[in-house]
């Protein structure tokens, strides 16, 4: 059973490691290019406002490496000696350790806990969402595409986190860290992507619109004989809706897709 990893370029190799030092048949296949915006005029805005938040959420580690690198020499930080007292809060453990690799300290960082039914906005509300009061000013650093926007498909999660600060009588506002794309196959991926629609091959899919680009790169593509492992019940319906024959569910540590890969296996047969 060879497994198909959508992530973005960086983490598909990571993942496709971890995978095969488990005896596992991994193969990168990124349905999703992520690169700094154009102008980094409004991250640098967000730096310099930096201590007038109560807490900034980070989206992914995507979010969290571009937002870093944009980072003037003389911006606040978050660390235990800082005198801000703006929190770090990430949506999974993913998006935790990327934190700390940037330099974030452990005792200023909020996420849910690894034994979480989901890492996602939800659960990292259940977190903080007693940090947040009225008056305050929450920053949510995403991804977006060439024109700023949100990516489609990837709002969902952070629409509903800023709908529950405002409910709580405070202002999110958002800052597009990095811009995502959809890829442009070669003639041997796309070779791969259709042999991995009828062979047993089991999609690895992180991201709606990783599911999403993978239709629009192949048109008229049937995905009736094909398996899918999503990471979060959003992205599950993305793959039933796009046709996957088989799409079962995971939490996205390592662990649980490994374990998860097996179930996908058994129910294909």
């Amino acid at each position: 059973m060879r497994v198909i990893v959508t992530r973005p370029q960086r983490e598909a190799q990571r993942w496709v490691l971890d995978l095969s030092a488990l005896g596992l048949d991994a193969v990168a296949l990124p349905l999703i290019k992520v690169g700094p915006v154009d102008n980094p005029v409004d991250l640098l805005q967000a730096w310099q406002q930096l201590a007038n938040y109560v807490g900034v959420m980070f989206v992914s580690g995507n979010a969290v490496e571009h937002f870093f690198a944009s980072k003037p020499p003389l911006a606040p930080e978050f660390s235990a000696q800082a005198a801000i007292k703006t929190r770090a809060w990430a949506t999974g453990p993913g998006t935790a350790r990327a934190l700390l690799r940037a330099g974030v300290a452990p005792d200023r960082l909020d996420a849910p806990p690894l034994d979480a039914g989901q890492f996602d906005s939800e659960a990292l509300w259940q977190v903080v969402g007693a940090q947040v009061q009225a008056g305050d000013r929450v920053l949510i650093v995403r991804g977006g595409d060439a024109a700023g926007s949100a990516s489609a498909g990837q709002g969902t999660g952070r629409e509903w986190f800023a709908e529950r600060v405002a409910g709580a009588g405070a202002k999110a506002e958002f800052v597009v860290a990095y811009q995502r794309g959809a890829p442009e196959f070669s003639a041997d991926e796309c070779l791969l992507a259709r042999q991995a629609a009828t062979d047993g091959s089991v999609w690895l899919f992180s991201s709606t619109e990783a599911v999403a680009n993978l239709c629009a790169s192949l048109p008229g593509q049937s995905w009736a004989g094909a398996c899918a492992l999503a990471t979060h019940p959003r992205i599950a319906l993305a793959a039933r809706n796009a046709g996957f024959g088989v799409v079962c569910e995971s939490r996205p540590t390592l662990p649980d897709v490994v374990a998860s890969l097996n179930l996908v296996g058994q129910t294909a047969v």
